[in-house]
């Protein structure tokens, strides 16, 4: 049953109006010409878009994630793409895919695995479970308990997880893409601050414009266009991505504008607390692999600026007595803050 169902469909992020010009002794303008991975990074996006339509901007956000090595958790109403998205990803990419359904019975040995005794040879042996794949869909999230949340957070920030005091890596590539719906709807848990924190991002969807909503409805079903999808690239190819995005070049220049926005949310009263060092951190791969799906190899302010909300908002928590939603305030400090 849905209750108070009225969700604020949440626009695009826009480039800041107000962005400030750059010297160029600090920060070369200059664009590099993509390379062949990069030109096949964004083959693979334009896939991807023929299944998410009218969404590009959500769709290169996710993408990013993936190359950054991180999650992405996407709160939204259910039937505006969620899981297409997660698939569409996977598919494109090549990558393998497992879907766990989350619910208010599920057990974190139904995610992580067990080990079962084996009488004929007298040893327990272990029984991957669904985490075990290189793109988890862990779907409703938010539905599962405390517990079953927290069955996660090893396999999302150590790539491993512990059974019965033994450890067994995760494949790499690892991506998690959460869903969870928004809390107003029944059956629903919170999820703590410390598995938010293990998402590099968190986007929505929204509902679909009226040009993209035509196409939809006008088109074949998304699952059989999924269906006829080939993987544009592989996975050594997406390990090859993820180093070279993390190799992008970012100036000292750059990071001062960084650390100026991380001082920023911590000095800023309209926040409860500020990003932590492993938030700033998580801004930087952000926008190295934003920068590096432009075909650049150096990372500019409008990158950092594109990937801040997302990458940030989750983090913070405004105080009590504001009118105003945590997204508001992050653009209201974007604005607000100089580049060096």
């Amino acid at each position: 049953m849905v209750t108070n169902l009225n969700p604020q469909v949440v626009a695009d992020s826009k480039r800041l109006s107000t962005q400030q010009s750059i010297s160029p002794p600090m920060f070369d303008q200059s664009k590099t010409q993509p390379d062949g991975l990069q030109q096949t990074i964004v083959d693979a996006i334009q896939q991807i878009e023929e299944i998410i339509v009218g969404k590009p901007r959500q769709v290169r956000l996710a993408v990013c994630s993936l190359l950054s090595a991180g999650h992405c958790l996407i709160e939204d109403l259910p039937g505006v793409g969620k899981t297409t998205l997660a698939h569409a990803i996977a598919q494109v990419f090549g990558l393998e895919f497992t879907r766990i359904q989350f619910t208010s019975d599920l057990l974190p040995a139904d995610i992580i695995g067990v080990s079962i005794y084996d009488s004929q040879t007298s040893s327990f042996s272990f029984h991957p479970g669904p985490v075990f794949s290189h793109c988890v869909l862990a779907d409703e999230l938010n539905r599962a308990t405390p517990k079953t949340q927290s069955a996660l957070l090893e396999a999302m920030e150590e790539r491993q997880v512990t059974v019965d005091g033994q450890t067994h890596q995760l494949q790499s590539p690892f991506f998690v893409i959460g869903t969870q719906n928004p809390l107003d709807q029944s059956g629903t848990f919170p999820l703590p601050e410390s598995q938010l924190d293990r998402f590099l991002m968190k986007i929505r969807l929204g509902y679909p414009d009226q040009q993209a909503e035509r196409a939809l409805l006008a088109g074949m079903d998304r699952r059989k266009l999924l269906e006829g999808i080939s993987p544009v690239i592989d996975i050594d190819q997406v390990r090859t991505a993820q180093q070279a995005s993390d190799s992008v070049h970012v100036s000292d220049a750059l990071l001062d504008y960084v650390q100026a926005l991380v001082h920023a949310t911590r000095e800023n009263s309209d926040f409860v607390y500020g990003l932590s060092p492993r938030g700033g951190l998580a801004l930087l791969r952000a926008a190295r692999s934003w920068a590096y799906m432009q075909g650049r190899d150096h990372v500019q302010p409008a990158d950092v600026q594109e990937i801040f909300a997302p990458v940030a908002a989750h983090r913070l928590v405004s105080a009590d007595h504001l009118s105003k939603t945590v997204d508001q305030l992050v653009d209201d400090l974007l604005k607000d803050t100089a580049i060096p």
